[in-house]
């Protein structure tokens, strides 16, 4: 499974429905598994970014999918990375000339 790491920053529609963020986070969990998606975590944060989600995937197409439909709700515009495991890292490590 892949790990991705998204951070999200609210839209005006977003904040306007802020207190419902909580409801909406419980109900992206449960979607993403109809993309083969886990979400293991989500994050409110203060800074630079609100929100940080961090999910796994089976492959890149499904996963994007699945950010991309919470993307189309409105509520939050996002940047998504892939992360990597400390043996993940080694396994590219290794190919380095």
């Amino acid at each position: 499974m892949a790990t991705y790491v998204t951070l999200y920053n609210f839209t005006e529609q977003g904040i306007r429905g802020i207190k419902e963020t909580v409801k909406r986070a419980e109900a992206v969990k449960q979607a993403a598994k109809n993309f083969g998606v886990t979400i293991k975590d989500i994050l409110w944060t203060q800074g630079q970014c609100d929100i940080i989600v961090i999910s796994e995937g089976s492959d890149e197409v499904s996963a994007n999918a699945m950010m991309l439909s919470v993307i189309k709700m409105g509520n939050v515009r996002g940047a998504t990375m892939r992360a990597y495991t400390a043996s993940e890292m080694e396994a590219i490590l290794s190919k380095v000339a």
